[in-house]
Parts: C-alpha cells; sequence; structure tokens
C-alpha cells in the first residue's frame, strides 16, 4: 500500500518545486480569482491531466504550459520566478489587463510559444530582445499598444511560423525576415504604421496581412512610387495648397460682400424620392451663409463633420450621384459615387435619445476606434430631424447576402474555413468593442448577418456598433436586435452578456443557413426561433440535420463544427447566469481549426489540450429555452 501512495504522488507531479514556483509567481498577480484552485491541496498535475487551472501538463506529469487566458489577471508576469519550471515551453497571457513593456519572456529561452494578445502592454521592444530565443515558433502580439520598430532579432529567428502584431503602433520599415518564405503559417502586420517595400521574403503572403499601413507598398500590395515622382508629387502638393488657400480667401471676402444667403435643396427631397440614382444634397439651413456651418439645431441648420482623413471635398459628396442600396428599420441607405471611390451614406430619423453635445462626443469616440474588423466612420452629419452616417462602401456585400440571396445553379455557398474565418473575425470585433465600451451594456446592440460585411478576402467588418445610446429607446426595443433576447423577452431587462446572445444567434445562422425570422417581427422575439430549432434537433439527437447542406469543404472538420455549434449554444442560453460571457466565448472560437486533429491552433491550444476542463461534454449538449 505504501509503494502504492508513493507512485501514485509521483505520477501526480514528479517535480515537488512546482506547486511553490506557481503559487510565488501567483502572489505577484490580482484579481485572480479564475486561480483559487492553486493551492497545496493538490498537485498542479495529474499525468496529462491539469488539476490547476491554466496549466498544460507533459507526460511526466510537469507543467510545460500557462494558458492563463481570459481571466482578467492584473499585476506582473514574473518572469523570474517561471525560469524556476524546467520544462516550461509555451505561455499564453490573452486577452487579460496587463499592462507596461513586453514581459522579459527573453529569459526563458526554450519557449516556442508566445501568446500576449489583446493586453494593454506598450512602449518600444528593444531591437536585441528575441536574441537567444532560437526555439520559438509562435508570437502573438496582437491588440496591444507596442510602439517602435520591429526588432531586427525577431527577424532573424529561423524558426519562426506564426507571427501576428496587428492592431499595434509599430512603425518603420518591415525587416529582412529569415525564414523560408514558404514556412509562415501565419503572419499577419496589419494596422500598424509600417512604411516602404515588402520585403522579397514576405511577398507571398495574402494582402489582408498588410492592410492599415497605407504608406506599405510592394507585392502584394500596390507597386512603390520612386523616390522622383514622390518629390514631384510633394512639390505639386505644396502649389495647390497654396492655389487653394488663396481661392478659399477670396471665396470667403466675396460670400462676406454679398447680402444673399443661400439654401442647399432639403436633402429629404432627395432622399426621400426613392430613385436608383440621384443627388446627395444636404440641407444648410442658415440666415447668414459663411463656410462654417451653422451649429444652431433647434434652427434647422445640418453640418457634416469627418472624423477620418479623407481624399475628397465636402461639395463632392454633396452633389455625387448617388443609389439607393436598401431601406431598413433605421432608413434608406445610399451608395455615393465619388472620384476617389465610393462612399455609403446610412440615414437615421429615431436617433435623438441624447443631446448634441452629447451626440458629438459618441461619434468622435466612435471615429477613434481602429480594429480589423470593424468597418471605420468617415463622417457624420448632423440634424435635429435626422442623422447621417458616412463609412466606405464594401462592394463584397453583407454576410446575409452570401447566405441568403439567391444563387445561380451550381453556384456554391460559403464553405466551412471561411464561415470559420468569419465567425473568427465578427468575434474578434465583439471582443474589441466589449473592451472599448466597458460601461456600456451593448457595446454593439444590433449584430445580425445584414451588420456584417464582407471585404475581397471575405474578412467580416462590423457596422451599426455602438449606436444604442443614440437611438431612441422605443424605436431601439421595437427594432434592434439586443431586445429580442430572452432576458428582455422575459423581464425587459439587458446584460452584458446580450451581445453575446446575438453572437450565439448569428453562429446559428452561418451553420444552419437559416435566416432567424424572428427579427423581422417589431418588438418582442417570437416563442419560436432559431435558437429553439437548433435545441430541438440536438435533442432528438440529428445533430446531422443542422448544417446547412450547401456548406461545403466539411471533409475532417465535423467535429470542429461541432465544437462551434456547442459554442453557440452555451452563447444562446437563456438563463443568462448560465451563459457564457464574451471572454470566455471569444476564447473557445479561437481554439476551432478547420479540420480536426490539425497542429496550428489560432491561440495556446496548439501546444495544449483544444478544450479546458470547463468544456462541455456530450452528455450536456443541450441548452434551456425557457428560462
Amino acid at each position: 500500500m505504501l509503494v502504492f501512495l508513493v507512485l501514485s504522488y509521483v505520477a501526480s507531479s514528479s517535480d515537488p518545486t512546482e506547486p511553490a514556483i506557481l503559487l510565488k509567481f501567483k502572489s505577484f498577480l490580482s484579481n485572480d480569482s479564475a486561480l483559487d484552485n492553486w493551492t497545496n491541496a493538490t498537485a498542479p498535475c495529474n499525468g496529462t491531466h491539469n488539476l490547476w487551472a491554466g496549466l498544460l501538463c507533459n507526460g511526466d506529469a510537469n507543467v510545460y504550459g500557462l494558458a492563463l487566458t481570459n481571466m482578467g489577471l492584473l499585476g506582473i508576469i514574473d518572469i523570474d520566478t517561471l525560469m524556476d519550471l524546467s520544462a516550461l515551453k509555451t505561455v499564453s497571457f490573452m486577452n487579460n489587463s496587463f499592462e507596461g513593456p513586453l514581459p522579459s519572456v527573453n529569459k526563458l529561452s526554450s519557449l516556442t510559444s508566445v501568446y500576449l494578445s489583446h493586453n494593454k502592454f506598450n512602449g518600444e521592444i528593444p531591437d536585441n530582445f528575441f536574441v537567444g530565443m532560437n526555439s520559438l515558433k509562435k508570437i502573438y502580439l496582437d491588440g496591444n499598444e507596442f510602439t517602435g520598430k520591429i526588432p531586427k532579432s525577431l527577424a532573424d529567428l529561423t524558426k519562426i511560423v506564426e507571427m501576428d502584431i496587428r492592431g499595434n503602433q509599430f512603425s518603420g520599415k518591415l525587416p529582412n525576415f529569415l525564414q523560408n518564405p514558404n514556412a509562415w503559417k501565419t503572419l499577419n502586420v496589419s494596422y500598424n504604421r509600417l512604411e516602404g517595400r515588402i520585403p522579397a521574403g514576405l511577398r507571398i503572403s495574402n494582402p489582408s496581412a498588410f492592410v492599415g499601413n497605407p504608406d506599405l507598398c510592394g507585392k502584394p500590395l500596390a507597386a512603390c512610387k520612386s523616390l522622383k515622382k514622390k518629390v514631384l508629387l510633394i512639390i505639386a502638393i505644396v502649389v495647390i495648397s497654396v492655389a487653394a488657400i488663396l481661392f478659399f480667401i477670396v471665396v470667403c471676402l466675396k460670400r462676406r460682400r454679398s447680402a444673399q444667403s443661400k439654401q442647399v435643396t432639403r436633402v429629404q427631397n432627395k432622399l426621400g424620392a426613392n430613385h436608383d440614382t440621384g443627388a446627395i444634397e444636404v440641407e444648410l439651413a442658415a440666415e447668414e451663409e459663411n463656410n462654417n456651418f451653422k451649429n444652431n439645431a433647434e434652427r434647422g441648420g445640418g453640418e457634416l463633420y469627418f472624423l477620418k482623413d479623407i481624399n475628397f471635398e465636402l461639395e463632392e459628396l454633396l452633389r455625387a450621384p448617388a443609389e439607393v442600396l436598401g431601406s431598413g428599420s433605421f432608413g434608406s441607405s445610399y451608395k455615393a459615387g465619388l472620384l476617389s471611390g465610393s462612399m455609403v451614406v446610412k440615414r437615421f430619423k429615431e436617433m435623438n435619445q441624447v443631446r448634441k453635445d452629447d451626440f458629438y462626443d459618441h461619434m468622435r469616440r466612435l471615429g477613434r476606434l481602429s480594429h480589423p474588423n470593424l468597418l471605420p466612420l468617415v463622417a457624420f452629419y448632423y440634424r435635429k430631424e435626422e442623422k447621417l452616417l458616412v463609412h466606405d462602401f464594401v462592394a463584397n456585400g453583407s454576410l446575409a447576402s452570401h447566405l441568403h440571396a439567391k444563387r445561380e445553379p451550381g453556384q456554391p455557398g460559403l464553405n466551412w474555413p471561411t464561415r470559420l474565418m468569419i465567425i473568427k473575425g465578427v468575434a474578434r470585433g465583439l471582443a474589441y468593442l466589449y473592451k472599448e465600451f466597458p460601461g456600456l451594456t451593448l457595446p454593439h446592440g444590433h449584430l445580425k448577418s445584414s451588420n456584417v460585411l464582407l471585404d475581397h478576402n471575405f474578412n467580416p467588418l462590423l457596422v451599426e456598433y455602438a449606436l444604442i445610446p443614440l437611438v431612441n429607446t422605443d424605436h431601439a426595443q421595437k427594432f434592434m436586435v439586443a431586445f429580442k433576447s430572452p432576458e428582455f423577452y422575459h423581464n425587459e431587462r439587458s446584460s452584458k452578456k446580450t451581445d453575446v446572445w446575438s453572437l450565439g444567434i448569428l453562429i446559428f445562422e452561418m451553420l444552419t443557413g437559416k435566416f432567424p425570422a424572428n427579427y423581422l417581427q417589431p418588438g418582442k422575439r417570437a416563442n419560436a426561433d432559431l435558437a429553439a430549432w437548433v435545441n430541438s434537433v440536438v435533442r432528438e439527437e440529428w445533430t446531422g440535420e443542422v448544417f446547412d447542406k450547401d456548406m461545403k469543404g466539411t471533409t475532417n472538420g465535423e467535429g470542429e463544427m461541432l465544437k462551434m455549434l456547442k459554442i453557440g449554444m452555451c452563447c444562446c442560453e437563456s438563463s443568462v447566469e448560465r451563459r457564457w460571457d464574451w471572454r470566455e466565448v471569444v476564447d473557445k472560437i479561437e481554439e476551432l481549426k478547420e479540420r480536426d486533429g490539425d497542429e496550428d491552433y489560432s491561440s495556446y491550444a496548439s501546444d495544449g489540450d483544444v478544450y479546458s476542463s470547463r468544456a462541455i461534454s456530450e452528455d450536456d449538449f443541450s441548452f434551456s429555452v425557457n428560462a
């Protein structure tokens, strides 16, 4: 018996120092309730099974990975303590609230994977930071606030095959990476401040890996301009700018002398005409005309306010040929054709919930948002009776049109890898909104397939987000998706998990190909909705009937599709207490792959188990519909 107990202890933890090391590491953290089971009462590992939350264990019952994601952790990541974990190969601190410079993970020279995405790390990374990390294969720094140049020591690593640094403020030129160009599995440097020519070793990457860096050029982006052309262009810009300023002064003097006031044709007359083409002309009623639009909304005046650097003049937008795109619960949408490209103008009438100053403040806040999966707001027009929101035109259309529009015979629908990519992008965009609007109960509020646009690479772009504070309450409760949720249906209350419910319905819509018909009904949701249908099919053990028959590319992916279905069910749990919060949902979605058994994951799961001990069992493959 004594021998059995000794052997059992050895199997539970082959390194007796690990509990003390991990507890010391925990002592530097705060808001660490997710780690409450880190105690001396049990060993961290029992064989390959972790007994402490957030650990990855190897066959020797040693900790080889930390997977501390979506735990709301604060404090200090004490690397010096982690150096005593001899088997440590991978660390993940994704989706927490850590701040400050990049932790000294370079002291852990044996690491193969580093995941630090979506925190608040900031500052420059020293150029020699990654020297000696010769085993590093994967590094994820996206969604932080890093600045400065990309370290050359990172580019010198020869084993790295996954790198995601998008959504930071890295600047300067892209270094030449020593990695074989064909070895990259993941590469994304989008939405930084990089400039110059893309190195030859990175040119085989998808163009979406480089977007959001206006000064990057060369394959796979547009060709670089010669230096001579740049000098001539600068001279031309200076000359044109001086001429424009002089012209502006002359016009102002001439208008000041004029006693007449003008009115531009009322926008309602044009927008209400419901023609396929026409002119968008915004009313600028004022008794004394000048170059500044009137700020007095009570007198009926309006103004167009730009939130982004634009390359078109106001008059060009006002006079542009327009095409009616559609009409929804808020109003009509129009495509305005400009010489520099097309813009979309959306008309909102039921948007008088806040005062003008508060409206402007909220619009400016929306204008500061920057994320690869949000479509930026370019400008807005304010008038007491109505508002106009302006954003870029996305030619590939909405997710709803790709899922539900009638296709020609033989034309394929969206395949499983594309749908998975879209769901991941939507989840990332929603997570960004939750982080940017911590005070809003509904950071999106109107998440549905028609409010997800797809760029030419089928990357999703969320629109009509964070508008709940502005929309008239009665109108919002009648038409906006968040108010179709179970909690509002039963208790007329929304929660921080209501947008998660909307995400779950969107997941069901993508997996089943069925449109949530109750969205078309004003007011509260009907009793029979898409979530109820999915649950009934699963309960009858007809799970195979759930998936869209037009969804191709499912070979060897059925297991991952089932996991996505489970995630959707946990999002649509009618009990708010039992429903997953957004962090857990995003984490689980990020773990999913295109095919069962793939080695490369998009998060720490590539080095450990796909689901944690909180994963749903097959016996729990259902959820409640009636709270």
